[in-house]
């Protein structure tokens, strides 16, 4: 490589010139220096002396410059072709070439390319996917990763491609079912799924094993764009839903079905593209985590000041603060459950156990310095949406703590990748409404009959605003 970039350099005459008249001095103080010490005594020895030091010196250059002859130019620096390898640039990556299956990780910014995800199915032959990776090499396509999904008959291969940002995914279709591909699917792709797939699935079981609510969010980053529901076993009402699952779960097409460890069913759909066997797997073994670990929620709590010098701590609530919630509900008014609940106040108790599970969403919990329970604050995953809902008790509304939670759950959903969360309230609850515009985020209103459903769609501004409580301290 060091002599194919040495004869691309340019070639300079002002180096020619510069050692040109180099030359000539030298030549003109050697003359200077043999008139002067030749008539001496010891001038021819002192001669001698003198052409061995320069010999000398001249072999020291050479070696000199032969040794740093890698530098880069002075006018322009060398850039190896995007994709080319040591094979001639056939568009595979070193990792691939290997027999590794995983690509080295390249940076995806470079200028003129576009990051693809593609997965095809292949008969599961010798070379069905040599043609693959010929025909991506025509197309001057870099295989960045690989990953094979063994099937009954067949292989799913899933590749993630560097390929020219003129090439079209059409194009890469149809050269793809040319060389062999079946039921191909194509959709662009970012920098994240650069990570690969053991790194990527060990980061998602460490999450699942800190927070029991990471759950569904893994199972949707594992699987990619996917709706996920969790159906009880049991109704908020107390009946038999007769959701259930066998304990190995159930894999059809599109639809996995997954034994919930808190009861009911775990629902996986994706519609636009089945899942592997090898995916089915992967999503039963963060099941089985979560099921062997138990009941669990992150410990800390904020220490927050209110406005007028009282202190409250927020944390997160699970299953265990269920009688407290239910204190909470005594000590509320009538109207303030109506607002919260929509529906029969009586009933109202029946969905704390349903809100406190880890299962369906987060919940956050404001207690005095006392200990008591104040407030609460759900953020629900409903399917492919994201639901937040709010009840402080009567005396302690009007002080900031509801717009306080509402940043808090709209960062969480942030923080899980969500688009949008909206809340279900009443036209008349102005508490509710004055919080969701106080988020600065773009808000879309929907009513019906009394009940008024506001939707904000997220962004990386609208949670980092500084909330109206000053944190003191964070244990």
């Amino acid at each position: 490589m060091t002599s194919a970039k040495s004869a691309r350099r340019p070639h300079h005459w002002r180096r020619d010139l510069i050692e040109l008249a180099a030359l000539f001095t030298a030549v003109a103080v050697a003359d200077a220096i043999a008139n002067l010490i030749g008539h001496q005594p010891d001038g021819p020895y002192l001669l001698m002396a003198s052409a061995v030091a320069l010999v000398a010196t001249a072999a020291f250059h050479t070696w000199w410059a032969r040794r740093h002859s890698h530098a880069p130019p002075s006018d322009e620096a060398d850039v190896a072709p995007v994709g080319a390898g040591a094979t001639g640039g056939t568009g595979t990556s070193a990792g691939e070439a290997e027999g590794t299956g995983e690509g080295g990780v390249v940076g995806a910014g470079e200028t003129g390319t576009t990051l693809w995800r593609m997965r095809t199915t292949v008969l599961d032959a010798p070379g069905s996917l040599a043609a693959l990776c010929t025909a991506l090499a025509g197309l001057r396509v870099d295989i960045l990763t690989l990953q094979t999904h063994p099937l009954a008959q067949g292989t799913v291969d899933e590749f993630l491609l560097r390929a020219p940002a003129s090439l079209q995914a059409q194009e890469l279709s149809r050269k793809i079912a040319a060389a062999g591909g079946a039921s191909t699917w194509i959709e662009r792709a970012d920098a994240h799924d650069l990570v690969d797939t053991p790194t990527r699935v060990l980061s998602l079981a460490t999450r699942t094993a800190l927070d029991a609510a990471e759950l569904p969010l893994a199972l949707r980053q594992l699987l990619g764009r996917c709706t996920i529901h969790s159906l009880p076993a049991v109704s908020v009402t107390g009946r038999a839903t007769g959701q259930s699952a066998p304990v190995e779960g159930v894999l059809e097409e599109t639809v996995m079905r997954l034994r919930d460890p808190s009861g009911g069913v775990i629902s996986v759909e994706r519609p636009y593209l089945p899942f592997t066997p090898t995916e089915f797997a992967r999503a039963r073994a963060l099941v089985e985590l979560d099921a062997r670990l138990g009941p669990r929620v992150p410990r800390s709590e904020d220490v927050l000041t209110l406005p007028e010098g009282n202190e409250i701590t927020v944390r997160r609530a699970d299953q265990g603060d269920l009688t407290a919630a239910r204190a909470m509900h005594d000590r509320c008014s009538q109207d303030t459950l109506g607002l919260r609940y929509h529906g029969p106040v009586a009933d109202a108790d029946r969905y704390l156990d349903h809100l406190l599970s880890p299962r369906f969403g987060r919940t956050l919990a404001v207690q005095t310095a006392s200990g008591r329970l104040v407030a609460l604050g759900h953020l629900l995953w409903d399917g492919d949406e994201t639901e937040v809902a709010l009840l402080v008790e009567d005396d302690w509304q009007r002080r900031g703590i509801g717009s306080e939670l509402l940043r808090r759950l709209v960062a969480l959903a942030e923080e899980a990748g969500c688009d949008s969360v909206y809340a279900v309230t009443q036209s008349r609850n102005t508490g509710m409404v004055a919080a969701m515009r106080a988020l600065e985020l773009p808000l879309d209103y929907q009513i019906e009959e009394g009940t008024l459903v506001i939707t904000a769609r997220l962004s990386s501004e609208g949670a980092a605003q500084p909330s109206a409580p000053t944190e003191r301290a964070r244990r």
